[in-house]
C-alpha cells in the first residue's frame, strides 16, 4: 500500500509541474503568444523556478524549448527514484528510459487533457478567453483527423478519434514502463 500512496502522490505533482512544462513547450514550439494568454501566468509560476536555472545551463534552441523538456524529463526521473527504491528487484539501469517512456505518457496525457477542454469548452461557453489559447495548441492534433473524417450531422468526432489514438498510445507506453519497473522486457 505504501508503494501505490508513494506512486500516486508522486504522479500527482508530476503530473501538475511536469505537465506545465509540457505546455510551455509545446506553446514555444506553435508560436502561441503569452501576451493576453489567459493561462500564461499559471505556467510561469508552476515552472520557473525550474525551468530557469536549467535555461542557463541549455537555453531554448529556436522552437525547441530545450529547458522545459529537460526539466520534465529530470521530474519524471525524480519520480521512479522512490518508486524503484521500494519495489525489490527492480533494474536501476531503466531508470533513463523510465524517465524517457514517462515523459512520453506525460505528453499523451496532456494532449489528451487539451483536447478534452478545447471540445468541452467549445460546448459549453464558446465565448471564453481561454478557448482561442487551447485552439491555437490542439489544432494540429486534430488537424489530420479533421482532413480526413467529415461531420457527423454537423458534429466534428476529430477530439474523439484522437483522445482514443492517444489513449492507445498511452496503454503501449504505460506497458512497457510497468515491464521495465518490474525488471522484465
Amino acid at each position: 500500500m505504501l508503494y501505490e500512496i508513494t506512486a500516486f502522490l508522486l504522479e500527482v505533482a508530476v503530473t501538475l509541474v511536469g505537465g506545465a512544462c509540457l505546455i510551455r513547450a509545446w506553446m514555444r514550439w506553435q508560436g502561441v503568444s503569452w501576451v493576453g494568454n489567459p493561462v500564461g501566468p499559471l505556467l510561469l509560476a508552476l515552472t520557473d523556478w525550474l525551468v530557469k536555472p536549467l535555461a542557463r545551463l541549455l537555453p531554448p534552441a529556436g522552437r525547441w524549448d530545450l529547458p522545459c523538456l529537460l526539466a520534465a524529463w529530470l521530474l519524471k526521473l525524480l519520480q521512479y527514484v522512490p518508486l524503484l527504491m521500494l519495489r525489490t528487484g527492480a533494474v536501476w539501469a531503466a531508470w533513463p528510459v523510465m524517465g524517457l517512456l514517462g515523459l512520453l505518457q506525460l505528453a499523451v496525457s496532456v494532449a489528451t487533457a487539451l483536447v478534452v477542454v478545447a471540445a468541452l469548452m467549445s460546448w459549453l461557453q464558446p465565448g471564453a478567453p481561454a478557448l482561442r489559447f487551447v485552439h491555437q495548441l490542439t489544432a494540429p492534433l486534430l488537424a489530420p483527423v479533421r482532413r480526413v473524417l467529415p461531420l457527423a450531422g454537423g458534429v466534428d468526432l476529430s477530439p474523439l478519434v484522437v483522445v482514443v489514438a492517444l489513449q492507445v498510445l498511452g496503454m503501449v507506453l504505460g506497458n512497457a514502463q510497468a515491464r521495465l519497473l518490474m525488471g522484465g522486457w
